[in-house]
């Protein structure tokens, strides 16, 4: 039986440490700490009262990454499921926490370890030398932990924004790449779009993407682009204090609009609701949509993303902004699982509340 470890494993987690490593064991006093004040999730393999295996999982705070610490079996429960089990249940439990993939690190000369781990969908990515006490190296593998993680799954590929402003354009890149699989996705496009959809001015930097910009890039491209936007209120000018560069912000979107309707761009003023997003993606459209990056990174900024999937306890979206400072790759912004009412909570910007979907789907042929 799989179950939370508790306080009274502790005296049969040391022993199954000492009997499964010969270095790196963990104490009786990490093992307390974990348990009670440590950002973890512990499994114990219960057979008849006596423990068989262990599980260790490491949550990062504010990151949508776990680690697989520490995964120990007793030598007469090899070969029996018990560590796959244990794997299972782990990740299991990083999901429901929101975790994008699990990474671990496992030493370099541990065959067994290793071929479980690639049985189960984890993969190479790096070799870390010196690692271990006895100075082996540690092999680095991750796993993405549902099927909208994946890349070779997800109807929507991935594209990282180069700029910090450009996340509009990376999002309607992958979008678009979703509908016509042709299509080449460049920093040049990248640019090119958002030169024609940006706001000019925003905050104290250059201007992020405007939703009208957004779709009349779209569909000047042959794509059907429906918004979703209010047109009483300009977008983003809180954010700028200079009334001139205010003044410059109301002239373009006045000018988008006036060109979405000349062109007869569809236009609704109301929230699109989740029920009518997963309905719309489900037939084959393809979310972009503004967020308020605050909830997601903790950056009170205006922030596009684009939506790759839907179940019944998250929106998967994938995240344009790759901070490698902070550890990240684009494997942890991709299809990052997000629960339904906090997705509808990051979907209004700001004191006004402002908010924009737009819908992407193939033109007419």
């Amino acid at each position: 039986m799989i179950r939370a470890a508790t306080l009274a494993d502790i005296p049969a987690l040391v022993s199954l440490e000492q009997r499964c490593f010969a270095t790196d064991r963990l104490s009786a006093r990490s093992f307390r700490h974990l348990l009670t004040r440590g950002h973890a999730s512990l499994f114990v393999f219960d057979m008849q009262a006596e423990l068989q295996g262990y599980v260790l999982v490491l949550f990062h705070q504010n990151t949508s990454m776990a680690r697989l610490y520490s995964l120990a079996v007793a030598p007469e429960g090899r070969g029996k499921g018990t560590g796959a089990a244990l794997i299972a249940a782990c990740e299991q439990d990083a999901l429901e926490h929101g975790v994008v993939s699990m990474r671990l690190e496992v030493h370099i000369n541990n065959a067994g370890a290793i071929d479980l781990y690639h049985r189960l969908g984890y993969r190479d990515f790096d070799v870390f030398p010196d690692y271990y006490e006895d100075h082996a190296a540690a092999l680095r593998m991750e796993k993405p932990l549902a099927p909208n993680l994946a890349p070779d799954l997800s109807p929507v590929p991935y594209y990282g924004q180069t700029l910090e402003f450009t996340c509009g354009p990376a999002s309607l890149m992958m979008a678009m790449k979703s509908l016509h699989p042709q299509l080449e996705l460049s920093r040049r496009l990248e640019l090119r779009i958002w030169r024609e959809a940006t706001s000019i001015f925003m905050t104290s930097g250059h201007g992020g993407c405007s939703p009208y910009g957004l779709a009349l890039s779209a569909f000047h491209r042959g794509l059907h682009a429906e918004l979703f936007a209010p047109c009483d209120a300009v977008m983003f000018i809180d954010s700028v204090r200079n009334e001139e560069k205010r003044e410059v912000i109301r002239i373009v979107q006045e000018d988008f609009l006036q060109e979405i309707h000349r062109l007869g761009v569809p236009m609704h003023e109301r929230h699109l609701s989740l029920p009518e997003m997963e309905q719309q993606f489900r037939r084959g459209a393809i979310p972009v949509v503004l967020i308020s990056a605050y909830r997601l990174t903790g950056d009170k900024s205006p922030h596009w993303v684009v939506v790759s999937g839907f179940d019944r306890r998250f929106i998967y979206i994938h995240e344009p902004y790759v901070d490698t400072a902070e550890g990240q790759s684009e494997t942890t912004c991709f299809g990052i699982p997000v629960a339904h009412k906090e997705f509808e909570r990051m979907r209004f910007y700001g004191s006004r509340r402002q908010y924009a979907t737009l819908l992407l789907s193939k033109g007419e042929p």
